[in-house]
């Protein structure tokens, strides 16, 4: 798998505990902040808000536009909730 080179900023603690979990295990810093992530990153592409933002595209400006006329053009009733439904996650 190809690799790309990033800067990252943590904090001092972060650094310091990353390193001692290296060391104790016999790893490379990349490695440790590498694992980390490929636990961490399927747990919140499972994460509901993620699931239902991530996919979602800008709008161009005609589009921003329209939906922000539509929007001002609702009246109180337009507003008014018919039916409410609790879904459990």
């Amino acid at each position: 798998m190809a690799t790309k080179s990033v800067n990252l900023r943590l904090e001092n603690a972060q650094v310091l505990e990353i390193k001692k979990i290296a060391e104790a295990f016999q790893m490379s810093f990349t490695d440790v902040v590498r694992n980390a992530l490929d636990e961490y990153l399927p747990k919140m592409e499972r994460d509901p808000f993620y699931r239902l933002t991530a996919n979602v595209r800008e709008v161009s400006d005609k589009e921003n536009e329209e939906l922000a006329e539509t929007i001002a053009s609702l009246t109180d009733e337009d507003l008014q909730i018919e039916a409410t439904e609790t879904v459990r996650l």
